[in-house]
């Protein structure tokens, strides 16, 4: 799922992606380390994968709230995290 959240326009400054990967790794509410930010040409695109649409939300909210005049664009997937319903069998 794509998610495109136009804020503001003009180019992002520079430290933002170091940012965005220190405020998404070193908040204990959020802790992900998995997330990728990569600049394009009209804004950032955060990649990754996490556990529910819940968290991926919470992590764009986040980084809406602490860079509220940067374009960002979520390429964030969410992975299964339930336990297999069946028994795996190895011949």
């Amino acid at each position: 799922m794509t998610e495109h959240r136009d804020i503001a326009t003009g180019p992002p400054d520079e430290y933002v992606e170091a940012e965005i990967h220190r405020l998404l790794a070193e908040d204990p509410d959020v802790a992900e380390q998995g997330i990728t930010v990569v600049r394009r040409e009209r804004g950032l695109v955060l990649y990754g994968e996490v556990e529910s649409p819940h968290r991926r939300e919470e992590i764009l909210r986040r980084v809406a709230e602490r860079f509220p005049d940067v374009p960002i664009t979520s390429d964030i997937g969410v992975i299964r995290t339930q336990a297999p319903t069946e028994i795996e069998q190895l011949p």
